[in-house]
């Protein structure tokens, strides 16, 4: 059974030089930035309010848990 490369090799298939490769990354890179598309003034408040909302919320929930725990252990060993 021949390797995978040794099967490209005998087709004639050759893989390009390491900055041919560095030029098609870097083609690839700026392609897909123009596809970027920037979030409007009203669309990126709302979000960084939802954001802001739930780190709230998560903060609420773990001082919570971190209270109750706290003296569920102080029950228990004290």
């Amino acid at each position: 059974m021949a390797s995978n490369s040794a099967a490209k090799k005998e087709q004639g298939v050759r893989k390009p030089n390491f900055f041919a490769r560095i030029g098609l990354f870097t083609k690839q890179i700026v392609t897909e930035l123009r596809k970027v598309v920037s979030p409007t003034r009203s669309e990126l408040w709302n979000w960084s309010f939802a954001v802001f909302v739930f780190v709230v919320l998560l903060m609420l929930v773990i001082t919570a848990l971190d209270f109750g725990l706290g003296k569920l252990m102080f029950l228990i060993f004290a």
